[in-house]
């Protein structure tokens, strides 16, 4: 297994246990801030998993079909991704809004701290694993990769800062704020995935 592939699969695998354990607890909370990073690590599992086909595919031979190989199925994958945390950060915003609407007040908050911590932790090793493949290989997929879970390193500490100060004040709209800047925040930094990806399949 190439080290691509080894970094896709690993990715796929931490963005998996996160999803588990952050949906489990977003939903039982009620919290817009542990909800959000609960979606985006649903979408990281299912990018990591394609992005292990895109690499598997864009290792293949020219024939043909592809008279110059499948290289670009990475720039193409890297487009796809980013297109999917747009949609992802417009659905938080959707999220947060409805909270702030219903003023529907977070449970579990200490539980969901201790979540957060332990995901930040998990997260940043992730991060410089992952960069560290992508300057050893150049690949594009993995260095979108190492970026959109860069993002989680910031939502994390947004969202761990969010429910302490909710326990510390009692402000629920702390919760809808970080929440909604998350999700901007979110779709701003797929911005350069889709930029970059669409410059080199043009």
């Amino acid at each position: 297994m190439t080290p691509q592939k080894k970094a896709t699969v690993v990715s796929s695998s931490v963005a998996a246990v996160l999803t588990l354990i952050k949906l489990i607890i977003g939903f039982a909370s009620g919290s817009v801030a542990v909800l959000a990073s609960a979606i985006d690590s649903v979408l990281d599992m299912f990018v990591s998993i394609f992005n292990y086909f895109a690499i598997s595919n864009s290792e293949k031979p020219a024939d043909k079909t592809f008279n110059y190989g499948r290289g670009k199925t990475e720039a193409l994958a890297s487009v796809i991704e980013g297109t999917i945390i747009t949609m992802s950060g417009l659905y938080l915003l959707y999220e947060a809004a409805k909270k702030a609407k219903s003023g529907e007040v977070s449970q579990y908050i200490d539980i969901s701290i201790y979540v957060m911590i332990i995901s930040l932790i998990i997260t940043i090793s992730l991060v410089i694993y992952l960069n560290f493949i992508a300057k050893k290989t150049n690949s594009m997929v993995i260095k979108a990769d190492a970026l959109h879970y860069k993002t989680d390193v910031f939502s994390n500490v947004a969202v761990l800062t969010s429910l302490l100060l909710v326990t510390f004040t009692g402000y629920e709209i702390i919760d809808v704020f970080v929440g909604g800047g998350i999700a901007i925040y979110i779709i701003y930094s797929a911005y350069e995935l889709v930029h970059d990806g669409v410059l080199v399949l043009l």
